[in-house]
C-alpha cells in the first residue's frame, strides 16, 4: 500500500471505462494524493486501461468486491480514506433485464457497504471528507420531444439498471440526512471515447464496421441520447469532487442530442473515410432488430448548474470527439482484440501473478 500523503482517495470501478479516465486524471494531476483503485475486474474491468500509470508512486490497485462487506470494512479500517469517488457499477441495461439481482447486489448493496464503512471511519470527524456517488441520467426516466432533465426532476426509472442506480442515489442522500455524511452526487448522460467495453453502441459499431459485421440498431433507431466525451466527464468529476457543495446533485451533459440511427450513420461515414472505403458502404451493414423492453425514448441533460456554479463545460464538439474516438480504436487494435477474445484477463494474472 501507499505511504501516507496529504489525502487518500478511493476510486471504485477504476479499471472500467469511465473509472480508468478518472484514475488517470487524479494520479497525474494530484501528485500529493494517494489514489487507490478498487475494482473487482469483472468482464468490463481491464487493467490494460491503466498501463501508462500503473508504476506511479501515488497509485495503488486493489482487487476486491464492493458487495463483500467484511473486505470493504477491513480496507477502510486499514487505509483510512479521506474521500471516495464511487463509480463501480453494473451498467448495461440489456444485462439488467436478463439478471436484475446482479444489479441490486452491486449497485445497491455495494453502495451501502461503502457508505457504512466510510461512516464508521469518519463518524468522529467529517471535516474535509467526501463521498461522491457517480450516477446516471437514466434515473429520471424518459423525456418526450421537448424538455430537459434537471437536478430537481422526479425519479422515474424504467429498467432494472436505472432502478438500481436510483435506489443507490436515495441511499446516499439518506446517509447524508441521517448520519450527516458529506456527500455529493452527479448524474451524467451517455459517455463515449477510448477504452469502452464493446458491448456499448459506439465501440460495438466500430468493431463491427471494421470487420464487416452487421450493425444492430434497436427498433427504428429513433431513441435520442445526449452524448459526452469521457475525458470531459472525468474533468467534471474532478471539479465536482473538489468544488461541489455537500448534499448537492450536479447533472453532467454534453448539450449534444443525437438519434441512435443518426449517430450510427455518422460513425459509418467517419469509418469509411478513415478506412479508405467508399462513402456509404458501411451503412449497408445497419440491421434493425427488435426493440428491447423498457427502452427509454429520449434523454437530455440540462447541465447549466455545473456550468454556472463550477465553471465546467464540454471541451469537444461531438464530431471532433467521434473522430478522436475512432482514431483511438483503430490505433489500439491489440486492446480491442484482447477485449473481444477475453485475453485482457491474462494481463492481470501476468502483472500481479495471481
Amino acid at each position: 500500500m501507499l505511504m501516507d500523503t496529504k489525502k487518500k482517495i478511493l476510486i471504485t470501478g477504476g479499471a472500467g471505462f469511465i473509472g480508468s479516465h478518472v484514475v488517470r486524471l487524479f494520479v497525474k494531476k494530484y501528485s500529493d494524493y494517494a489514489i487507490y483503485n478498487l475494482d473487482k475486474l469483472t468482464y468490463a474491468g481491464n487493467l490494460e486501461n491503466l498501463k501508462d500509470i500503473e508504476e506511479a508512486e501515488n497509485y495503488s490497485f486493489v482487487q476486491g468486491d464492493i458487495t463483500d462487506a467484511g473486505f470493504i470494512n477491513e480496507l477502510f479500517e486499514r487505509e483510512k480514506f479521506d474521500g471516495v469517488i464511487h463509480l463501480a457499477a453494473e451498467s448495461h441495461v440489456d444485462r439488467s433485464i436478463t439478471d436484475p439481482l446482479a444489479f441490486v447486489n452491486t449497485n445497491v448493496i455495494g453502495t451501502v457497504n461503502l457508505l457504512n464503512s466510510a461512516r464508521d471511519i469518519w463518524k468522529e470527524n467529517f471535516d474535509e471528507k467526501r463521498f461522491y456517488h457517480v450516477s446516471t441520467d437514466e434515473v429520471y426516466g424518459s423525456l418526450g420531444e421537448t424538455g430537459f432533465f434537471l437536478e430537481t426532476t422526479p425519479y422515474d426509472p424504467q429498467s432494472p439498471y436505472s432502478a438500481s442506480k436510483a435506489s443507490s442515489d436515495h441511499f446516499v442522500r439518506a446517509y447524508a440526512n441521517t448520519y450527516g455524511m458529506p456527500i455529493v452526487i452527479s448524474n451524467c448522460s451517455n459517455n463515449y471515447g477510448p477504452n469502452q467495453f464493446p458491448e456499448k453502441l459506439l465501440p460495438l459499431c466500430i468493431n463491427n464496421i471494421k470487420n464487416g459485421n452487421p450493425l444492430p440498431v434497436y427498433g427504428k433507431g429513433e431513441n435520442i441520447r445526449d452524448w459526452l466525451y469521457v475525458i470531459d466527464h472525468a474533468r467534471a468529476i474532478d471539479v465536482i469532487y473538489h468544488n461541489g457543495k455537500n448534499d448537492e446533485t450536479y447533472n453532467i451533459g454534453g448539450f449534444n442530442e443525437w438519434k441512435n440511427i443518426d449517430i450510427v450513420r455518422l460513425l459509418c461515414d467517419v469509418m469509411d473515410e478513415k478506412l479508405g472505403r467508399e462513402k456509404g458502404s458501411s451503412q449497408q451493414l445497419i440491421t434493425f432488430v427488435k426493440d428491447r423492453a423498457g427502452h427509454d425514448m429520449r434523454y437530455a441533460i440540462d447541465a447549466s448548474k455545473i456550468k454556472n456554479e463550477l465553471g465546467w463545460e464540454p471541451s469537444l464538439q461531438f464530431e471532433e470527439g467521434m473522430s478522436k474516438t475512432v482514431d483511438w480504436y483503430l490505433e489500439n487494435t491489440e486492446w480491442l482484440e484482447h477485449i473481444t477474445s477475453g485475453a485482457y484477463r491474462d494481463y492481470y494474472e501476468n502483472q500481479y501473478q495471481v
